[in-house]
């Protein structure tokens, strides 16, 4: 919406006017609100959808460079995992089935990976270019916006102007239709007369009403290109600004170098000529050697879901350890060796008779066991350095080094054909300036031209020596020499809008 602080509230009323220009005073609405070339420019930035979506790309531009500083940095990456095992049996083959318990895993690991090669170390210098490139583009967007309203504005000017005019002839018309009617009383003119006044004034009010609509037509087409909707009815807004006409005093040297320094598009593709550059030395860079270096730490868990398992696995390994000393002991009594082991069973871990585990072993185990999810055991640190060369890589390298340096000449290329088309808009709109400015002047003589003929056509009419033919033909050529000389004074600020959009800058 039109933001309601941007206009000044008008509370005049407008007067009435005679009883002969009902239609006129019908038209007249009582201007809300009025809007300058500076508050709909205002409105335009923070609202066109267009101008908006050139503004979002600045963003990606922005972390398109802190992500190529980025690569010059190592990236450390850290992960975490959980997982679960049931129960079952493990099939070692040939024939050997082992039990197995439910258990709980968890993991860690942290990693740290460094590569250097010349894409890397180009790649930053690449990215400024393009995102100079891209906020040209929003420069340029910024000056197409700034011609289109103020262009869409001079445009609802001069309807409005137009309108003035055609109400203007709305009342040349009713004074034609009171003169002819005064006269067919008196008997000094027709019926005839009297009609063909009536018809030019129904033809005079017609074309009012079409000024009108397309006046209002002007200010909706002005409000959508701003990106905003009407606060108010559209025929009570009014436009503030008034531009008069200055003799142009640009010098056609000075735009066309200020237009090679200053336009945005230009200055666009320039920035992209520098990044393609970049891209050419970034592909020569594939020929030399990358470096790689990769570090990582990492540990484990392991937690076994059923702990009479893991006893019962001990206890039969400590039975056997057991038996084994058990069976030693025997060996060395009968050979008088000496070593002879007093328990076995208590060497062994177990109670009395190896019926079951000693109550501290069984506790080391269940500690031993309880682990999940975060009493990791680590593994060793890990780390390598590595130099890799290509040797031939079947001419891939050389393929992208040609589609770099080709990407480089049309870039150079565009760069010079937008310098040329500058050159020639700048060129050719500083004439179509001058042309304008003299219209003026030449419109502006057949405008009085005009409004002497309606003069003398008006007076013979009153003394009886001219027609009502004659004094309408008079009233319709002032009507198009006043429209004719309105349409020269825009065309000609028009002009200047569209030499600005040539240079790409304000001019004025």
């Amino acid at each position: 919406m039109i933001r309601p602080y941007g206009f000044l509230a008008l509370l005049a009323f407008c007067p009435r006017l005679a009883a002969a220009q009902d239609t006129t005073a019908a038209l007249q609405p009582v201007p809300a609100v009025t809007l300058s070339l500076d508050e709909a420019l205002r409105q335009a930035r923070a609202n066109s959808p267009t101008y908006r979506q050139t503004l979002n790309d600045a963003g990606p531009a922005r972390w398109g460079v802190r992500n190529a500083y980025g690569s010059l940095l190592p990236s450390f990456n850290v992960s975490s995992d959980l997982g679960y095992t049931g129960s079952g049996q493990s099939n070692f083959g040939g024939g050997f089935v082992r039990p197995t318990s439910a258990f709980v895993t968890s993991g860690y690991s942290l990693s740290l990976q460094w590569q250097l090669d010349g894409r890397t170390l180009t790649a930053p210098a690449t990215q400024k270019a393009l995102q100079r490139a891209t906020d040209e583009d929003i420069s340029g967007a910024g000056v197409s916006l700034r011609v289109e309203i103020e262009t869409q504005y001079l445009t609802t000017l001069q309807a409005t102007a137009q309108v003035a005019v055609a109400r203007q002839q709305v009342v040349r018309n009713a004074e034609f239709l009171r003169l002819a009617d005064a006269r067919y009383k008196v008997g000094q003119a027709t019926l005839l007369d009297v009609r063909q006044a009536e018809v030019a004034k129904g033809q005079s009010d017609v074309a009012l009403l079409r000024a009108v609509q397309a006046e209002n037509e002007a200010k909706l087409d002005l409000l959508r290109r701003m990106g905003v909707e009407p606060a108010v009815p559209v025929d009570q807004i009014a436009l503030s600004d008034s531009f008069p006409v200055t003799p142009p005093a640009f010098q056609l040297d000075s735009l066309l170098a200020l237009a090679e320094v200053q336009n945005p598009a230009l200055r666009s593709l320039r920035a992209r000529r520098t990044a393609a550059s970049y891209g050419v030395r970034s592909a020569k860079s594939e020929f030399l050697p990358t470096l790689s270096v990769q570090a990582g730490w990492s540990g484990f868990t392991q937690q076994f879901t059923n702990e009479g398992f893991l006893l019962d696995q001990q206890l039969g390994s400590a039975r056997e350890q057991a038996a084994a000393c058990q069976y030693d002991n025997q060996v060395r009594s009968a050979l008088a060796l000496g070593g002879v082991v007093d328990n076995c069973f208590a060497s062994a871990g177990l109670t009395d008779g190896g019926t079951a585990l000693l109550d501290p072993v069984s506790r080391q185990i269940r500690d031993a066991n309880n682990v999940f999810p975060f009493d990791y055991t680590g593994q060793p640190f890990q780390a390598s350095l590595r130099i890799s060369l290509p040797i031939f890589t079947g001419f891939g390298r050389s393929l992208r080094l040609s589609q770099a340096r080709a990407q480089e000449a049309d870039a150079d290329e565009s760069a010079r054909a937008r310098r040329l088309q500058v050159r020639s808009d700048v060129h050719a709109r500083y004439l179509g300036l001058q042309t304008a400015y003299q219209a003026i002047a030449v419109q502006a003589a057949n405008r009085e031209a005009a409004r002497d003929q309606l003069r003398l056509a008006q007076e013979r009419y009153r003394l009886g020596a001219g027609t009502s033919l004659e004094l309408s033909d008079a009233q319709n050529a002032v009507q198009r020499a006043e429209g004719d000389y309105v349409n020269a004074v825009y065309d000609y600020h028009k002009a200047i809008a569209a030499l600005e959009a040539a240079v790409g800058r304000p001019l004025r």
